[in-house]
């Protein structure tokens, strides 16, 4: 197993993170603890010592399932990391209630690394409204931490003023190579590296998508290197930049574990001609969109409840990476935000930077997903 060294933290974590929120599930549900602790053991005894859940993740039986099982190991052992769901709280007590709740739920007398879960800017006031920074710093001092960071869902100038709030131990971002311009992205990357914060990488895979490629794209890949899986070249994209410390990668199945376990055992960081293919590939998948929308959304409100950006979101990322049932779930859960509720008043176009034919793509849209 390949392991990062830490010097700010003298800490020592796997390069190979298990991220606990996709464990295999029963048929109602709840998660299959049985197999999911036999995933967790066999990547622990390779050598996966970061652990990561979180207080929703599988409706909230993720932490105590993951503290039952790390229970059998030496604390010493492993590194947990968990996070704050700030939104859950109404009040600064109730935050502070639910800090307490996850030492308990995890059966710890510590975290290792504790985040402030998926901060977007108004998440962030509500995280200075109720004084939460000063409370997890005085939990740092009481021991209950070890290190502080926070995890991040939004653009780029929210990161920036939250990085620069404070001397954070860590942080993690989303980042994978098509999302290299997509929330923090790799300008985050960069002004993290700067600042010397070490990075953990969560959706390297983004959620399955650089798995379920086309035909082509897979070919691409196998011509330079038929020993590796699809899921590899995604991981070993982010696990080859520097300051990432740890790819978590949400397993769902033993042969996803012993599929990870094989890239980082031992790990070859990207080549020349490997990140250009690379490169090349995220190129092509995104010439396959659809339109140009940059969700900007300067054509919102649209007075009949659609949401334009979405839409197109979700119409051009199953264009890319034809995964249709899960575009068409997606669309149907926007009920009446779908765009088959377009009633062609036309105000949306007059405000498009990008001149895109809205009331037309939306009309495409919803014959698609209506078949």
């Amino acid at each position: 197993m390949e392991y990062k060294e830490i010097a700010t933290m003298k800490e020592r974590p796997s390069l190979l993170g298990f991220g606990c929120m996709r464990f295999p599930t029963l048929e109602n549900g709840s998660i299959n603890e049985e197999e999911a602790e036999q995933m967790l053991d066999t990547a622990i005894a390779a050598g996966v010592n970061y652990i990561d859940t979180a207080n929703p993740y599988h409706n909230g039986e993720s932490e105590p399932f993951v503290g039952r099982v790390l229970k059998k190991y030496p604390r010493e052992s492993f590194y947990l990391a968990t996070k704050l769901p700030i939104w859950k709280a109404e009040t600064a007590q109730a935050a502070k209630d639910i800090f307490f709740e996850q030492l308990n739920r995890l059966q710890t007398d510590y975290f290792d690394f504790y985040l402030v879960h998926a901060l977007d800017d108004a998440r962030w006031q509500k995280v200075l409204e109720f004084e939460i920074i000063p409370f997890l710093e005085q939990m740092k001092k009481e021991g209950k931490i070890r290190n502080l960071g926070f995890s991040f869902h939004d653009d780029y100038l929210v990161f920036e003023k939250i990085l620069l709030y404070r001397s954070w131990d860590f942080c993690q971002i989303q980042l994978n190579y098509m999302d290299t311009d997509i929330q923090a992205g790799l300008k985050g990357y960069q002004l993290a590296e700067k600042m010397g914060v070490p990075l953990v990488i969560m959706e390297p895979i983004k959620g399955g998508k650089l798995v379920n490629l086309s035909a082509d794209i897979i070919e691409t890949m196998q011509k330079q290197n038929p020993n590796r899986s699809v899921a590899s070249w995604a991981l070993r994209y982010v696990a080859s930049l520097p300051n990432v410390k740890v790819v978590l990668s949400g397993m769902s199945t033993m042969s996803q574990v012993k599929d990870n376990l094989k890239v980082f055992d031992p790990f070859i960081p990207f080549n020349e001609e490997e990140q250009k293919m690379i490169t090349d590939i995220a190129a092509k998948l995104r010439e396959r969109v659809k339109n140009g929308c940059t969700g900007c959304e300067y054509c919102m409100p649209c007075p009949f409840g659609v949401n334009i950006p979405q839409n197109f979101k979700i119409w051009n990322e199953e264009a890319m990476y034809g995964d249709y049932a899960v575009s068409k779930e997606l669309y149907v859960a926007l009920k009446d935000a779908m765009a088959s509720q377009c009633k062609k008043c036309g105000k949306c176009e007059t405000m498009c930077p990008q001149h895109i034919a809205i009331r037309k793509d939306l009309e495409t849209i919803a014959a698609y997903f209506d078949k």
